[in-house]
């Protein structure tokens, strides 16, 4: 792999890292103040029926899970939180569907659950590749860029 093909290839992960980590986390977070939206709205009368808690205790549950996938995603587990992300997307997506409305949203959830599911798939193969660099696997162990040299 050339050197400017690589760095493309990072440059895109870390794109989809930030953007996987962050959007998950400020929509959990805004599950407790309702700033971007009234996300009670969103939950489906089907679901609505079911639930043994508030609508609003039950988004403020789901904002929690979406900050710990937000978080994992930004930190040493980004695999599984996009893996994890990427679910939940289709989850939410089947929720709207039931709602008869939110159409859009749901087909925008879909397309986000494929790149979480694309960030997940790419930090495995970032993770093989450079594993197998000795450089890089030097630089792990001894901690020092200086013992290849």
């Amino acid at each position: 792999m050339t050197r400017v093909s690589e760095s493309k290839l990072h440059s895109t992960w870390w794109a989809l890292r930030f953007t996987f980590g962050l959007v998950p986390f400020l929509a959990g977070l805004d599950k407790f103040f309702n700033i971007l939206t009234d996300w009670t709205q969103y939950l489906s009368p089907i679901v609505q029926r079911v639930l043994p808690v508030s609508s609003m205790s039950f988004m403020q549950g789901a904002g929690v899970i979406e900050i710990i996938v937000g978080i994992s995603i930004l930190t040493r587990w980004t695999r599984a939180g996009s893996y994890v992300a990427s679910v939940w997307l289709v989850a939410i997506a089947a929720n709207l569907i039931t709602t008869g409305r939110y159409f859009d949203v749901a087909v925008r959830d879909l397309v986000m659950a494929v790149g979480a599911y694309t960030l997940a798939s790419l930090t495995e193969v970032l993770s093989k590749a450079t594993s197998r660099d000795p450089v890089v696997r030097a630089v792990k162990q001894t901690g020092s860029v200086h013992a290849q040299a």
